[in-house]
């Protein structure tokens, strides 16, 4: 059974940390479209904060419905949150991963001030960043600062990928945000990449669709 995120990490840190932002990412994998990052601060002293965000999970678990509907709950609940992105044209430029902590940086940015303290998924550490953090395995399954930032992140992208699904139609970016399924394989082979295609990906490299 998948655990449901809490606030083990939170509680442990708030002794000596006011405001501990959690992130997580999105698109990653993808072979099209920009990879997106969130961020959320829960607030320190909410006394009904888990009965509050008592729907958040890993948002891989939750139907694009159930996230959407998350979306407002969270920015409502939240202290702060911000999310940004960073292009397929910087992905290429940058590779994955400096792209990717590119993208996690433009998120902090959003937020009013800089965190005291960061929770991130595994592989999202920000070793530039002069700020504490950690670094969680299925952070998202674990911490509820990730799962809110997943969710944030993950709905933001779909949304641009269903903008630029009305752009490039050929590729089917609303059903598979950019994933390399089978028919946006057949799509490219078709029509070759677009401008919001990652150049430097090959289908290898790609996850499937994490719906």
């Amino acid at each position: 059974m998948i655990p449901k995120p809490d606030l083990t990490y939170e509680k442990e840190l708030w002794s000596a940390y006011s405001l501990i932002a959690g992130m997580d990412e999105a698109g990653r994998g993808a072979l099209a479209g920009p990879v997106c990052v969130g961020t959320v601060i829960l607030p320190k002293n909410h006394p009904l904060l888990l009965e509050a965000l008592s729907g958040v999970h890993d948002s891989k678990q939750l139907t694009p419905r159930k996230r959407s509907e998350l979306v407002p709950i969270i920015k409502e609940t939240v202290l702060a949150w911000g999310v940004g992105f960073a292009s397929a044209e910087e992905i290429d430029l940058l590779g994955i991963v400096p792209a990717t902590r590119l993208a996690a940086n433009r998120a902090l940015e959003a937020l009013p001030q800089l965190p005291d303290y960061l929770l991130t998924d595994f592989r999202l550490e920000l070793p530039e960043l002069d700020v504490p953090q950690t670094a969680i395995v299925k952070g998202d399954q674990r911490s509820l600062s990730i799962a809110c930032a997943s969710i944030l992140a993950k709905t933001a992208r779909d949304t641009l990928m269903q903008e630029l699904d009305v752009s490039y139609p050929e590729y089917g970016f609303a059903s598979h945000k950019g994933y390399g399924t089978a028919r946006h394989r057949r799509g490219i082979e078709e029509h070759g990449h677009s401008p919001v295609h990652r150049k430097t990906f090959k289908f290898h490299d790609a996850d499937e669709d994490e719906e």
